[in-house]
């Protein structure tokens, strides 16, 4: 049997080498999901690759009449209905461990502009002035970074963190205290990591839990001056509330790359919020992080399809 698999959203080509190289496959790529030609490929598509852009809810499924795997080159599925597509048994796969560098190192890069000043001093050069005494920054070394939540990401920025001479702790239920040690992440409750931290770096995925984990009372409670990172997912942070505690003064700063809505609408209030770097969803976009996630989703996809290898799928226990 030739197998047909639609990708969409861009996907790096060569990551669908081990699909493309394959004759028992055939790639269908379509740009833009918003489009006949998509259409008519969801149709015939056996599977079906996608990045963010994508939502696979219950109508996309209705339509994809022989559809039997579905893979996210990333490592949310939050823009697939994974309750939907298992109970129409069809197994949904991501790449967990293919964007970890290129996330952990832009929160980092965030994290050294938010407190070195670097995008206000950028924009007060082209705009011709040499104003040093107005950016007077803090160093990493010494201070405290507090991370909500310790996964693959999480433990990634832990050890950049560590390198820089950063004290880190960390708030994450489902983080084995040796693991923790290993990583020398001291665990704390979420009260005293908000307290206690000089910079906050969320890594946690969206869910019931999540959303909303960090609003106004944190916020509040925040040293003055800390800084408050989010490279995971738009809603774990209120934004209103990030919102109201910059233009109060509450919080030294803040880097967002998520958020509860995308694109970010361009009367957000976020836009005109002052200390604040903004940056469109740029975690896994690095040319390496795009061929590793596709390239892992990829060879997902022909085991399943090929050989009925669902073990790995993130619906794989209710299938």
């Amino acid at each position: 049997m030739r197998f047909t698999v639609l990708a969409t959203d861009r996907v790096s080509e060569v990551g669908l080498a081990p699909l493309a190289q394959d004759p028992s496959f055939e790639v269908v790529t379509v740009l833009d999901s918003a489009t006949e030609e998509f259409e008519t490929g969801l149709m015939a598509a056996h599977g079906l690759i996608v990045r963010s852009a994508t939502k696979v809810g219950p109508e996309m499924l209705g339509r994809a009449e022989v559809l039997r795997v579905i893979g996210r080159a990333g490592v949310g599925v939050d823009n697939i209905d994974v309750a939907e597509a298992t109970r129409r048994g069809i197994p949904v796969f991501n790449a967990p461990d293919a964007n970890t560098i290129a996330a952990a190192e832009l929160t980092m890069a965030l994290m050294l502009s938010l407190v070195r000043k670097v995008a206000e001093a950028d924009h007060s050069m082209h705009l011709g002035n040499w104003d040093r005494s107005s950016f007077l920054g803090v160093e990493l070394r010494g201070r405290t970074l507090g991370l909500v939540g310790a996964g693959r990401i999480g433990a990634e920025v832990a050890r950049l963190a560590t390198a820089f001479g950063m004290t880190v702790i960390g708030f994450d239920p489902y983080l084995a205290v040796d693991r923790a040690e290993s990583l020398d992440i001291r665990l704390v409750g979420l009260d005293e990591l908000i307290t206690d931290s000089d910079v906050i770096s969320i890594h946690v995925p969206l869910s019931d839990e999540t959303r909303g984990l960090v609003g106004a009372e944190e916020m509040m409670r925040m040293k003055p001056g800390a800084f408050l990172i989010n490279v995971s997912r738009g809603g774990v942070i209120d934004e209103a509330a990030l919102v109201d505690s910059l233009v109060a003064g509450g919080i030294g700063g803040a880097a967002i790359d998520v958020y509860e809505t995308e694109p970010l609408p361009t009367d957000s209030p976020l836009r005109a919020a002052p200390r604040i770097l903004l940056t469109p969803h740029l975690g896994a976009s690095t040319e390496e992080a795009q061929l590793r996630v596709t390239l892992e989703v990829s060879m997902a996809v022909r085991a399943a399809l090929v050989d009925g290898d669902f073990s790995k799928a993130v619906n794989a226990a209710d299938l």
